[in-house]
């Protein structure tokens, strides 16, 4: 398809968009049953982890590796280690930061809004504040680890209207899949009422709602 001028644009996105589904899901019952605290904290917590764990990685690429690691044979082919490492793990430094940043912002957004909705529909309506608050806060984290990794980062080069498109194409991915995820968060739902029994789901969420 094309957008904005740009040409032949598809569903070619990175991996992670493979946690997704599970992000949706999981930040949702939180939100449902723990409140806007404990997800800002999960949601901090979160970004200082992935920002340790690429430190680690970085520090990883810079140690000198073993004689017998260095070059091996795949598939019938010699493959130097240290080039393949460096290349998967090597990320840049923008896309690092656009990655938490933008993971932050949409983590922020969307306790917000969900519990905006919330104080209007109760206890009612779980598919509205659980994809309503997905579908606002993912539109601002598509674009801005786009911007941020790609527009300002000086190795890319990258226009407006490049950015605008494939922010485009990977909100459309997530609408899609938050309302395809929707019966499943129910289900999810049901399965902790269940766990915790009712009473004591009632009051969890009764008090989540206070902030």
């Amino acid at each position: 398809m094309n957008l904005f001028g740009v040409k032949n644009l598809s569903f070619n996105m990175s991996a992670g968009v493979l946690t997704w589904p599970i992000i949706f899901i999981m930040t949702d019952i939180i939100n449902e049953y723990f409140g806007v605290k404990q997800v800002r904290f999960l949601s901090i917590l979160t970004c200082i982890l992935i920002a340790f764990a690429f430190i680690v990685v970085g520090l990883a690429m810079k140690l000198q590796p073993s004689d017998f690691w260095l070059m091996q044979k795949i598939d019938g082919q010699q493959i130097n280690m240290l080039v393949a490492f460096d290349a998967i793990f090597g990320q840049g430094m923008w896309i690092i930061v656009g990655s938490i940043t933008a993971f932050l912002i949409g983590q922020m957004v969307d306790v917000l809004i969900f519990h905006r909705i919330k104080k209007f529909t109760g206890e009612k309506a779980l598919w509205l504040r659980a994809t309503g608050s997905t579908v606002i806060s993912q539109l601002i984290d598509s674009f801005v680890v786009i911007f941020i990794a790609f527009y300002l980062n000086p190795t890319y080069h990258w226009s407006w209207q490049m950015v605008a498109a494939i922010g485009l194409v990977g909100y459309t991915y997530k609408f899609i899949i938050a309302l395809a995820m929707t019966p499943i968060l129910y289900l999810v739902h049901g399965i902790i009422d269940s766990y915790l029994g009712k009473d004591l789901a009632h009051r969890m969420i009764k008090l989540a709602g206070r902030g």
